[in-house]
């Protein structure tokens, strides 16, 4: 595992783009601060890029750097969610422009699952991380469903879980609003 991570954080320290296993689906990631390789996810998913993706981070702490002002109940959420939980806040910073919403929102996912926690902890940034599929088709659960489009369009493909054969859950998706308002965006 140590030699996987340390090979995909080679490919996104040059702005590289990868293919690796996260604690929802398979995602498509790269420097979530690189402008230029985010414009290549969206090229690869022939994506719009007026529709935002979601960044993985390693711990909460990692939230304050990427978010404004992060409501309080963002913090008891983050603690006390069970599953992946992604949550949409508003003023994003220190970001790609491109990895935005419109509305200057980023969706940020604390992980916990070993593979993408330690590559997150190790690459020292924000990952982009976003289904491994072309735009408008279905989210791949596993390795064997990614389309072979996608793993030749990305710079490396993480060895790592790839006879996994689980059907795991896109994350919950939560919008926190001024004020503290919550949005659920998905369950």
């Amino acid at each position: 595992m140590k030699e996987e991570i340390r090979k995909a954080c080679e490919v996104m320290y040059k702005g590289g783009v990868i293919l690796y296993p996260t604690d929802t689906v398979w995602g498509i990631g790269c420097d979530a601060t690189n402008e230029e390789a985010v414009k290549r996810v969206y090229e690869i998913k022939r994506r719009a890029d007026s529709k935002a993706m979601l960044v993985l981070v390693d711990s909460p702490v990692k939230v304050d750097f990427y978010v404004r002002e992060v409501p309080p109940v963002a913090w008891d959420l983050i603690e006390m969610t069970t599953k992946p939980l992604t949550i949409i806040y508003d003023g994003a910073r220190n970001l790609a422009p491109n990895l935005l919403a419109e509305d200057g929102s980023v969706g940020i996912r604390v992980t916990n699952e070993a593979f993408s926690k330690e590559l997150c902890f190790r690459f020292r940034k924000a990952i982009v991380s976003t289904s491994a599929n072309i735009s408008g088709q279905p989210s791949p659960a596993v390795f064997s469903e990614i389309s072979e489009e996608i793993k030749q369009a990305v710079d490396y493909v993480v060895d790592y879980r790839r006879e996994e054969t689980g059907h795991p859950k896109p994350s919950s998706i939560i919008k926190l609003g001024r004020g503290g308002e919550v949005k659920i965006i998905r369950e």
